[in-house]
C-alpha cells in the first residue's frame, strides 16, 4: 500500500495562480501602504519570537511570518463595520485591523494593559471597536462564529460582511460544512478565507485531505470559490473586492482559498522537521510577499532605497516601543483572576 509523502500539493503558491487571477497593478499609495502594513506584522512577529525565546511569552505562540499578504490584501477590500474573525495564528489579523501593537504585545506577555487584561494570551484577544472578533484556539471554531456574525448582519439589515478565516487544517471539520449549509440556505454575507499554508501543524495537506482544491469545498452547497495567490497582496485584494461585493449584494457566501506559506513552524515549539530547508528558502527568496512589493516599488519608482529604509526604521521603532511597554507593564493583580467570568 502506497503512503502519501509529507510534501505540499504542488509547486509554490505564486506559481499556481489560475489564468483568471492576473493581479492588477497598485498605485504608489497602495503599494507603500501595503508594504508598511505587512512590514509591521513581520517585525512584530519577529520580536514576539525573540520574547518567546527569552521566556517572556508563555504558552502557545503561532507566528504569521510569510502570510502577511493575505490579511493585508483582504483588509484593503473591506469597509468600516465589516467584521474579522480568525483562529490562533492571529497577531497579524489584530494589527491589520488597527489594534495597538502595545496592547497586543502586552497581552502576549500577560500584562495588565493587554487587550484581555493579561488573562487571554496569544489566542484570546478581541476588539469590537476595531471589528476584530477574536483569535480562537479551537480548530475551525471561527467558522460557525463568523457565520453567526453574518447572520446578525442579515438580521439587522445592514450591509456589513463577515471575513471568516480558517486554515487548511480546519477544512475537514464537520462544523465547517454545517456552517456552509446554513450560510448558503440563508444567503449570509460571509467570506470564508482558507489560509492554505500547505501544512496543518506538521502534516502536508495532501496527506490530510482527500481533495486538495479547497476552494471547491462549498460546491455541494452551491457556494462559489476561487483559488488565489496568497503571496501577492494585489491578487488578494482583487479577489477580496470581488468576494465582498458578491456578499454585499445579497448573493450569499463565497470561499477564497489563499495559497500561502508560513516560514516558521506551526508554533514556537515546532522544529518543523517535516519539510526541507531548501523548500522554505525557495519560498522566501522567490515568493516573499513583502519583497515582491519592495521590488515593484523600486522598479516603478514609487520609492527609493532611502525611503524604504526609513519606513522600516519607523516600523522597528513602533515594535521596539511595544516590546518595551509589554515587558515593563505591571502584571494583573491576583484579585483580577475571578473577574470577567460568566457564572
Amino acid at each position: 500500500m502506497a503512503v502519501a509523502s509529507n510534501k505540499p500539493a504542488a509547486e509554490p503558491a505564486s506559481a499556481r495562480r489560475t489564468a483568471d487571477q492576473a493581479a492588477p497593478d497598485f498605485n504608489p499609495e497602495q503599494e507603500l501602504r501595503a508594504y508598511r502594513q505587512m512590514l509591521l506584522i513581520r517585525r512584530f512577529e519577529e520580536k514576539a519570537g525573540q520574547l518567546y525565546g527569552m521566556g517572556l511569552i508563555g504558552g502557545f505562540c503561532h507566528l504569521y511570518i510569510g502570510q502577511e499578504a493575505v490579511v493585508i490584501g483582504m483588509q484593503m477590500a473591506i469597509k468600516s463595520g465589516d467584521e474579522v474573525i480568525t483562529g490562533y495564528r492571529d497577531h497579524g489579523h489584530m494589527l491589520a485591523c488597527g489594534m495597538d501593537p502595545k496592547g497586543v504585545m502586552a497581552e502576549l506577555t500577560g500584562r495588565r494593559h493587554g487587550y484581555s487584561k493579561g488573562k487571554g494570551g496569544s489566542m484570546h484577544m478581541f476588539s469590537v471597536e476595531k471589528g476584530f472578533y477574536g483569535g480562537h484556539g479551537i480548530v475551525a471554531a471561527p467558522v460557525p462564529l463568523g457565520t453567526g456574525l453574518a447572520f446578525a448582519n442579515r438580521y439587522r439589515g445592514n450591509d456589513n460582511v463577515s471575513l471568516t478565516y480558517l486554515g487548511d487544517g480546519a477544512v475537514n471539520q464537520g462544523q465547517v460544512y454545517e456552517s456552509f449549509n446554513m450560510a448558503k440556505l440563508w444567503k449570509l454575507p460571509v467570506v470564508y478565507i482558507i489560509e492554505n499554508n500547505q501544512y496543518g501543524m506538521g502534516t502536508s495537506v495532501v496527506r490530510a485531505s482527500a481533495t486538495t482544491d479547497l476552494y471547491k469545498r462549498g460546491a455541494s452547497f452551491d457556494i462559489p470559490g476561487e483559488r488565489v495567490d496568497g503571496m501577492d497582496v494585489r491578487a488578494v485584494k482583487a479577489a477580496g473586492d470581488k468576494a465582498v461585493e458578491w456578499c454585499r449584494s445579497g448573493k450569499g457566501p463565497m470561499i477564497l482559498e489563499m495559497l500561502t506559506y508560513r516560514y516558521r513552524g506551526h508554533s514556537m515549539s515546532d522544529p518543523a522537521k517535516y519539510r526541507s530547508k531548501e523548500e522554505v528558502d525557495k519560498m522566501r527568496t522567490e515568493h516573499d510577499p513583502i519583497e515582491q512589493v519592495r521590488s515593484r516599488a523600486l522598479k516603478k519608482g514609487f520609492a527609493n532605497e532611502d525611503r524604504l529604509k526609513k519606513l522600516d526604521a519607523e516600523v522597528r521603532a513602533i515594535i521596539n516601543e511595544a516590546a518595551e511597554f509589554a515587558t515593563n507593564d505591571a502584571e494583573p493583580d491576583p484579585s483580577d483572576l475571578f473577574t470577567d467570568i460568566y457564572k
